[in-house]
Formats: C-alpha cells, sequence, structure tokens
C-alpha cells in the first residue's frame, strides 16, 4: 500500500515535533525529527558559535532518508525545507505561531540574545512559509496555526483527513 510523506516545518518552537510524533502515532507512519537524526549519526560538517549549534550537513542527511523517503510513510519534521529534495513530499506544513506564545517557549528553551530575537523575527516575517512555497508546488504547502491545544486537536484532525483521503486516491 502506498503511504503520503508529510512535511511539518516552522521557526523553532512552533510545535512540528508534538505534532509529528502524535500524528505518526494516529496515522501510523514513521517519523524522523532530522534534528535527532543528525545528532544519533553525527551528520554535521561544523560548529556555529554564534548560534551555538551544529550546521547540519544536508547531503548526507538526504544521503540517510533517501531509500525511506522513496518507500513513503514517512513524516519529516525540520525547521528548513529548502534542501530536500521535492520529489519527497506530497504536503507541506508551515506552522505558525503568534509572537509572545513563540517567545515565551523559546525563552523556556533556553534561548537568549541573537537566537531568541533571529527565531522571532523569522516567524513574523513568514521566512518558513515562504521558503516552503519557494522550494514546493504552491497547491501542497499549507500554513496552520499552532498555538493551543486546540490548534493541535484542530491539525491532527484536518491533516488525519487528508492522508486518509491520500491513501484511498492512490491506492
Amino acid at each position: 500500500m502506498r503511504r503520503p510523506n508529510v512535511l511539518i516545518t516552522g521557526t523553532p518552537g512552533v510545535g512540528k515535533t508534538t505534532l509529528g510524533k502524535e500524528l505518526a502515532s494516529r496515522a501510523g507512519l514513521s517519523y524522523v525529527n532530522v534534528g535527532d537524526l543528525a545528532k544519533e549519526g553525527e551528520l554535521y560538517e561544523g560548529f556555529d558559535e554564534e548560534y551555538d549549534c551544529p550546521i547540519l550537513d544536508e547531503d548526507r542527511v538526504i544521503d540517510e532518508l533517501e531509500d525511506r523517503m522513496s518507500e513513503g510513510g514517512v513524516i519529516v519534521d525540520y525547521h528548513g525545507c529548502d534542501f530536500f529534495p521535492e520529489r519527497w513530499f506530497h504536503i507541506v506544513f508551515v506552522l505558525r505561531t503568534e509572537n509572545s506564545c513563540l517567545y515565551d517557549r523559546l525563552e523556556s528553551r533556553g534561548y537568549t540574545g541573537k537566537k531568541l530575537q533571529d527565531n522571532i523575527q523569522c516567524e513574523i516575517f513568514q521566512t518558513l512559509y515562504e521558503e516552503a512555497v519557494l522550494s514546493y508546488k504552491k497547491e501542497i504547502v499549507h500554513q496552520l496555526p499552532s498555538n493551543t491545544p486546540e490548534d493541535l486537536e484542530r491539525n491532527l484532525d484536518q491533516i488525519m483527513q487528508w492522508i486518509e483521503q491520500w491513501i484511498k486516491d492512490n491506492n
């Protein structure tokens, strides 16, 4: 049975991991958090002193995921999306969070200074939505609000309906 690949993207702190894990559980799809994958496989090409974080080796991430993605049924969670092959995804969801809510979430994770400000600006300027629209067909890119537990439930219901319909249409 063919199953869709889903990309969940957005600024750090918008709720990608919470949504992705729960969605994978409900839909019976596999879940990949690219940050965790990179950590486990040490898929880095250096360290960014300014942001105090490792620099992802995008080519190695793609090599690592290629076989799984071609099989289908994978939910990918990452804050960037422009380096993934367009052919991988059947739908892309960009989570959006109100700035005050996002600020609190990032601050509670220990984000400070430039890293905190840049991530808030990224959300204000819809940077990741723009990146998604430029990287994939516009009709497969959808923005979803991610501020409250009610938003999470609504998003899960909406995406589950989409997955079920995709499976019906493609099998």
